[in-house]
């Protein structure tokens, strides 16, 4: 299973263009699965340790409904819109709180792979930088952070919304860059499967 998150609050572009990114990979063949933080409660880490010691969250919050994703999935496609510059609060605050899911088990997210998603109201208004961050967290991790490649896809996919969601339904050059990162997206889910099958 494929788990995408949404780091919106809003049910608008970030949250319409990783449907689309799922829908591509559907077509290839993936199941997938979709969480969103529209509407749920979450609260940011405290960094409390507790989760070291009791392999769980001390906060009870919408996160234990994600958790189980996070450690089911073979994949992550995390999209975030762009506030000030960088990624979302939200997103943010399901990074930083995966510490729980990491303390029960080191290696969870270890080789599996990361793609990820910024929308973002200017042109330049930051997709960059979020991307970036998202890719930092899969770095920590061990995780293989997949770009689309040369010429438009250098990180990952970025949209231009004009912060409504037709005017980011209408981005070409976005779905372009989304296009190509979920092709090597895929590519890169079908070669681990293949080296898992020769490890065993």
């Amino acid at each position: 299973m494929i788990l995408g998150i949404s780091g919106s609050p809003r049910k608008m572009a970030t949250e319409h263009i990783l449907g689309e990114a799922l829908k591509m990979l559907e077509e290839k063949g993936f199941q997938t699965e979709l969480f969103t933080v529209r509407a749920k409660s979450l609260s940011p880490c405290r960094h409390c340790d507790y989760c070291l010691k009791n392999k769980e969250c001390i906060v009870k919050d919408d996160m234990h409904k994600l958790y189980p994703l996070i450690r089911e999935a073979e994949g992550y496609v995390i999209a975030t819109p762009v506030y000030n510059g960088s990624m979302s609060a939200q997103t943010k605050i399901v990074i930083d709180r995966t510490r729980a899911t990491l303390a029960a088990d080191a290696k969870a997210l270890h080789r599996k792979p990361g793609m990820a998603i910024a929308v973002g109201g200017d042109r330049m208004g930051g997709q960059e930088l979020a991307l970036q961050q998202i890719h930092t967290f899969y770095i920590l991790n061990g995780m293989i952070p997949v770009s689309g490649g040369f010429f438009g896809a250098n990180l990952g996919a970025t949209f231009w919304s004009h912060d409504t969601l037709e005017d980011a339904q209408k981005d070409e050059e976005g779905f372009r860059s989304l296009r190509k990162t979920t092709r090597k997206f895929a590519e890169t889910l079908v070669w681990l499967r293949g080296a898992e099958q020769k490890e065993k």
